[in-house]
């Protein structure tokens, strides 16, 4: 079964840092050119782009929520893929999602992903 699966969340202070995991199984990331997102969502808004990475080129790109303080990463030849999170905020408080999307996908168009994982939360307090 194709699945993606977020961990690492939890919660933080302001200021502080956190590194968020996103590891799919039943396919590999290298099997094919992929897009992988990283998107959140807090209540009452909807789910925004934190930043993409690609398969094809490596090319990393953010969104403006997360510029200057939150790092894509991926390794060559593993299924994970990484976001470093750092000087976080309250408004930084929400559900943080990964996104695999395959051809046609864009990197910071949430509704164009084709696998979601169930999310991992992530709270900041003041």
């Amino acid at each position: 079964q194709l699945q993606l699966v977020e961990s690492g969340g939890g919660l933080v202070q302001a200021g502080g840092s956190l590194r968020l995991s996103c590891e799919a199984s039943g396919f590999s990331l290298d099997e094919d050119y992929y897009i992988i997102g990283w998107f959140r969502q807090a209540p009452g808004k909807e789910r925004e782009s934190v930043g993409c990475i690609s398969t094809r080129n490596g090319r990393i790109v953010y969104g403006n929520s997360a510029r200057d303080r939150f790092t894509i990463s991926r390794l060559n030849g593993k299924n994970t893929v990484s976001l470093q999170m750092s000087s976080l905020e309250p408004e930084d408080t929400a559900v943080y999602y990964c996104g695999v999307g395959g051809y046609g996908s864009r990197c910071l168009i949430w509704k164009s992903m084709d696998l979601w994982g169930k999310g991992t939360p992530v709270t900041v307090s003041s």
